[in-house]
């Protein structure tokens, strides 16, 4: 048989740290009012960080509490106003996010119920925040198991960025596209996706992904069930993944594609998937 030997296709960079908050400028009056209100909004932030930090000690003990209130947290931080800070607030808000995820052993008590409210205020409130989108994918497609509200919010990122705005926005389009593949099965819409990432990905310094990404619509187009677009999207859930039990099911559905998951002699991982549909299911 006939087999397709790739490395991953477009392997993000690590996320970086979230932007620092803009800076504001005045005069006069002016000048002190946005003071004024930097500093309104600081303190309130820096409250709820406060807060964060000094949790009663019962709490560890009692996770379930302790998400409800991380749930009143988060809408609070919905509902305040930014006060020109909307970034400042996303990046919190994603920091409280990392710190609530990794906590396996209460997550382990409570699930992950928080994990859409965290993404609805993070896009909400910066919806640019590029780096966030593969932590979305993470912990809504997967973790919730509803794909079609990830893709929703990633909506609001392919809507407000733009290559100009930021290089690495066409990662968007592209981990949205790899959501409608494999998790929807959504394949016009996938396909959209992929043409917009070959489109924005034009110009910037990883502009050689585009043709992976044409390919990959061209492919969906002749044949929706092809193997090979359909490995090469999990090849890269399996490189990028930010979770073992999300890389764990990458690479389980290479399996099931018939595909194999190797290490070349200099340290490399290679994927090798036959040509062709995938095989039937049992």
């Amino acid at each position: 048989m006939e087999a397709d030997r790739l490395s991953p296709a477009a392997p993000s960079p690590p996320p970086t740290p979230p932007p620092t908050p803009p800076k504001r400028r005045g005069s006069g009056g002016g000048l002190l009012l946005n003071l004024a209100l930097a500093a309104a909004a600081l303190a309130g932030i820096i409250s709820l960080q406060w807060t964060q930090l000094h949790r009663p000690p019962q709490q560890a003990s009692n996770p379930k509490q302790a998400e409800q209130l991380e749930g009143l947290r988060v809408q609070l931080l919905k509902q305040m106003p930014a006060f020109g800070f909307n970034n400042a607030i996303a990046n919190w808000a994603f920091l409280n996010y990392i710190q609530y995820f990794g906590d396996e052993e209460a997550r382990a008590k409570t699930g992950y119920s928080l994990n859409a409210g965290y993404f609805d205020l993070i896009t909400q409130r910066d919806p640019r925040f590029v780096d966030m989108y593969l932590f979305l994918s993470t912990g809504i497609s997967y973790y919730l198991g509803e794909p079609q509200l990830a893709v929703q919010y990633m909506d609001r990122g392919t809507r407000a960025l733009s290559p100009q705005i930021n290089p690495r926005a066409y990662l968007v389009w592209r981990w949205k596209g790899l959501d409608q593949l494999l998790l929807i099965n959504d394949i016009p819409g996938s396909i959209h996706s992929h043409e917009m990432a070959a489109k924005w990905v034009e110009g910037t310094p990883d502009r050689q992904y585009a043709p992976v990404y044409r390919q990959t619509a061209e492919f969906l187009k002749t044949d929706p069930d092809s193997t090979l677009a359909r490995g090469r999207s999990w090849a890269e859930v399996y490189i990028n993944a930010t979770d073992k039990r999300v890389r764990e099911r990458a690479k389980q559905e290479i399996l099931k594609l018939g595909g194999q998951i190797r290490q070349t002699p200099d340290g490399q991982i290679e994927f090798v998937f036959p040509t062709g549909k995938p095989p039937k299911k049992k």
